[in-house]
C-alpha cells in the first residue's frame, strides 16, 4: 500500500529527532551528567529544542519545496529553476499568496500573448489587404496597356497617371508601415529642443494648400498672433503630428469648409495646439477606437481617400512619446477637434 506523502514526511522527521535525541541523551549523560548533575538536564534540554527545532524547519521547507517542483515539473511552460529553495517558506498564508501572485503574472502573460497573437492575425490581415488594394490598381492599368491600349496616347496618358498614383499610395503605406513598426520595436526617440510652433504650423499649412485648393478647404489660424509661441519637443516629429492631422482634416472635411489651427494655454507649463474642421464628423461608437491601427470609421470613402490607415496611430506613438496627451472631440455631422499638449520653453 502507498504511504501517503505527509504520513512519510513526518516517519522520516520522527525517525530523524529520535536518533537526534538519543545521541544528544549519550552524549549529555557521559560528559556532563556526572559533573554537573541537574544542570546537565536544562542543557540538554535545550540543545534538545534547538535541534528539533532545525530539523523541523529543513524537512518542512526541503518538503515543500519538492512538492512546489513537482507542481512546476508537470506544466510545461514554466521553468522548474523559476523556484529557488531561498524563496520557500513554512508560512502557509506567505506561501499561498506567493504562489496566486505567480499564477496571475502567469495569467497576464498568457493574456498578453493571446491578445498579441489577435494582433499580429489582424495587423497581417490590414496590411494584405492595404497592399491588395492598389497593387491590383497598378496591375490592372498596366495589364491593359500592355493589351493594347498603350497605342491610344490619351488612354495611356490617362491609365499611366492612374499607375502612378497606385504606385504612390503603395510607397506611402511602406513608409508609414515602416515607421509604425520603428515607433513600436525601439521606441520614439525624442530629441527636444526649443522652436516656434507657430512657424512650423505654417510651413505645414504651406506645404498642403494646393492640397487644400483642390477642395476648395481653407487652412488659417483661429486669431492673428503678434508674437512668437516657443515650446519645447522634437521638431521633426512635431511636424509629422501635424502633417498626419492636418491631411486627415483636409481628407474628411466638407468642400468649401474650413480647417482651423490655434494654439493655447493649457496649464502652467504646457500649450494644446488644436486642428479643427467644419467636415462630417464622427460618430461616437468610433471615438475610442479611432487610433487604432487601419481602423476605419468609413471602409470605402477611406479608401478612396487614400492613406495607409496608421496616420493617427503614428500621432499617438509620437505624442506619447513627449509624455503629452493626445485629444479628440467629435460631434458627428457638425466636424472634429484634435488636439494635442506640448511643452512651453522656458
Amino acid at each position: 500500500m502507498k504511504i501517503k506523502k505527509t504520513y512519510s514526511y513526518a516517519l522520516l522527521s520522527a525517525l530523524y529527532l529520535t536518533l537526534i535525541s538519543a545521541l544528544i541523551v549519550i552524549i549529555s549523560y557521559f560528559i556532563f551528567f556526572k559533573s554537573l548533575g541537574p544542570a546537565a538536564i536544562i542543557f540538554f534540554i535545550i540543545i534538545l529544542f534547538l535541534a528539533s527545532f532545525f530539523i523541523i524547519q529543513y524537512r518542512t521547507e526541503h518538503f515543500i519545496y519538492r512538492r512546489m517542483k513537482n507542481i512546476y515539473d508537470e506544466i510545461s511552460f514554466l521553468e522548474a529553476d523559476e523556484i529557488s529553495k531561498v524563496s520557500v517558506t513554512t508560512d502557509i498564508e506567505t506561501l499561498s499568496k506567493s504562489v496566486q501572485d505567480f499564477v496571475e503574472g502567469k495569467r497576464l502573460e498568457i493574456k498578453d500573448l493571446t491578445e498579441r497573437d489577435s494582433f499580429r492575425r489582424d495587423f497581417l490581415g490590414n496590411v494584405a489587404h492595404e497592399l491588395k488594394t492598389p497593387l491590383f490598381t497598378v496591375q490592372g492599368y498596366i495589364l491593359t496597356l500592355i493589351e493594347g491600349a498603350a497605342e491610344d496616347k490619351e488612354i495611356r496618358t490617362k491609365y499611366l497617371n492612374r499607375a502612378n498614383n497606385g504606385v504612390e499610395r503603395l510607397n506611402a503605406i511602406i513608409k508609414d508601415l515602416d515607421m509604425i513598426s520603428k515607433l513600436e520595436t525601439n521606441g520614439v526617440k525624442v530629441n527636444k529642443e526649443v522652436f516656434n510652433i507657430l512657424e512650423l504650423i505654417q510651413n505645414v499649412m504651406d506645404l498642403f494648400e494646393m492640397k487644400a485648393k483642390k477642395r476648395n478647404i481653407t487652412i488659417q489660424f483661429d486669431k492673428l498672433y503678434e508674437f512668437p509661441v516657443f515650446v519645447k519637443g522634437d521638431v521633426e516629429k512635431i511636424e509629422q503630428v501635424l502633417i498626419n492631422l492636418i491631411v486627415n482634416s483636409i481628407k474628411y472635411g466638407k468642400p468649401n469648409g474650413t480647417t482651423v489651427i490655434g494654439v493655447e494655454d493649457y496649464s502652467e507649463g504646457k500649450f494644446i495646439i488644436k486642428i479643427s474642421d467644419n467636415g462630417e464628423g464622427i460618430k461616437k461608437e468610433h471615438l475610442s477606437r479611432l487610433f487604432e491601427r487601419f481602423y476605419r470609421v468609413d471602409q470605402s470613402r477611406s479608401r478612396e481617400q487614400g492613406g495607409s490607415g496608421l496616420g493617427l496611430s503614428i500621432v499617438k506613438h509620437i505624442v506619447e512619446a513627449h509624455n503629452e496627451t493626445i485629444l479628440l472631440k467629435s460631434i458627428y455631422g457638425e466636424g472634429s477637434e484634435f488636439s494635442f499638449t506640448l511643452e512651453k520653453a522656458k
